[in-house]
């Protein structure tokens, strides 16, 4: 009778033994089970079991923060925000910290920004508006505001961002905790979830990849990249390394870069930033095309000295280049041979495998969000969100691939990124002649 209740596919299973489940599914148990699963409830372990003795340094540095209370510089880089910048200004007036210049730097844009932001600066609410009348892209923007800042630690904002009122706070802290640390990041989650079905899979993907996934990298000594929407960077570390190169892909650029001048880099949970995701697919395809371009770009071919045992050389940046270069570009092309194995040695099982590979993704979906629910601050807000966890099975294992794979064989074969609109032709022309 109980046999009657379950899945032919699951009795099939069942009846093969495992040797031959392991042998068809041996991606998913080398490879996702081990990085999703494991080492997350691993990682979860060791934390439970040091919470206090963390929360306690945590105590000091802060303490020590507020001693000192350091100037800081908050720039913000921009094209076409200027619908942003009143709430932004509001949301950063809220802030428990507060002895801080605000610098806003307009890039060329041609909506009502340079208005706004000359009333903003007429008014009080920020401390110098900048603009590029031509425009020089992101990282010139930076750089620019980088020029006028004053203060000993700067922290880069997204203008269309929110944060929690402890946000710069709690960023600048881990600087107290550490005093190796370069650059600190902050944790970056979707506000508009509502929106669409779109915004919503994206939200449960930054619970996984940023809100979890840096946490263990940071634990790790590992952590890849500070977030552009929302970082905190000492000002000696990031004069030394010249400020930003041209992108896309800066904000991993420089934080390889922060890494490689000798610094360690940190990821600060508790430094909480609200950001408006892509939508619509079409948005967040040409997103998302040009954040993995950047991995071909900077990972693998600019910072390739980071393989080898140079003068420089240091575990630490290599191991965590590695881990990245290996977990997106080469499982990526384990996931296709891994189709053909299955096409050319199951093609008469595919009825069984099939549904079977949904199933362990499904239940490794829910398995790792109940593991994202251990971690984060809102997890009964993000409960609204357990009911499309399903989805992910074909949102990243399939629709994300194929993205990643188009990206990675433009950039790879053909250095597309130099050729992107996000950033100016004419400086993506001198990026290319220089190198970068």
């Amino acid at each position: 009778m109980l046999e009657q209740l379950i899945p032919e596919y699951i009795l099939y299973w069942n009846a093969v033994g495992i040797p031959k489940f392991i042998r068809v599914f041996w991606y998913f148990v080398l490879f996702e089970f081990t990085r999703y699963i494991i080492i997350d409830y691993v990682v979860f372990a060791i934390f439970s079991l040091t919470k206090n003795r963390r929360n306690k340094c945590f105590a000091q540095a802060r303490q020590a923060l507020f001693n000192e209370n350091p100037f800081v510089s908050v720039i913000i880089p921009g094209k076409n925000e200027g619908k942003h910048l009143f709430k932004l200004t509001k949301s950063l007036d809220e802030q428990t910290f507060s002895n801080f210049e605000l610098i806003i730097v307009d890039d060329g844009s041609d909506d009502e920004t340079p208005t706004i932001g000359k009333n903003l600066e007429q008014l009080g609410l920020i401390d110098k508006f900048i603009r590029n009348e031509m425009r020089g892209g992101k990282a010139s923007a930076a750089n620019l505001a980088l020029r006028f800042s004053k203060g000993k630690y700067i922290v880069h904002l997204d203008a269309d961002c929110s944060f929690d009122r402890d946000a710069i706070e709690n960023v600048l802290i881990p600087f107290f905790m550490d005093s190796k640390i370069g650059a600190v990041g902050g944790n970056v989650k979707v506000r508009n979830y509502k929106d669409s079905l779109c915004a919503k899979l994206q939200a449960i993907e930054y619970l996984k990849t940023v809100s979890v996934g840096r946490i263990i990298t940071s634990y790790l000594g590992i952590y890849k990249i500070i977030s552009g929407a929302f970082g905190a960077f000492k000002k000696e570390a990031i004069d030394a390394i010249g400020g930003w190169d041209i992108g896309p892909g800066l904000d991993g650029d420089i934080t390889v870069k922060i890494r490689k001048s000798g610094y360690k880099v940190y990821f600060e949970p508790s430094a909480i930033c609200l950001t408006n995701a892509p939508s619509k697919f079409k948005v967040l395809t040409k997103q998302r095309l040009r954040w993995d371009k950047s991995i071909i770009r900077f990972r693998v071919r600019k910072h390739k000295d980071v393989y080898f045992p140079t003068a420089n050389f240091n575990w630490a940046t290599f191991f965590s280049l590695t881990e990245n270069v290996f977990y997106n570009v080469v499982l990526d092309i384990l996931w296709w041979i891994y189709i053909i194995d299955i096409i050319i040695n199951y093609s008469g099982s595919l009825q069984f495998i099939i549904p079977m590979n949904f199933t362990l993704y499904f239940v490794m979906n829910y398995v790792q969000m109940s593991s994202i629910s251990l971690f984060s601050e809102r997890s009964k807000e993000e409960r609204y969100l357990w009911k499309y966890v399903g989805l992910m099975t074909l949102y990243t294992g399939t629709y994300l691939r194929i993205v990643r794979t188009a990206a990675y064989y433009k950039e790879f074969f053909f250095k597309r990124s130099f050729e992107d609109p996000w950033n100016p032709y004419k400086s993506s022309i001198q990026a290319k002649r220089a190198g970068l």
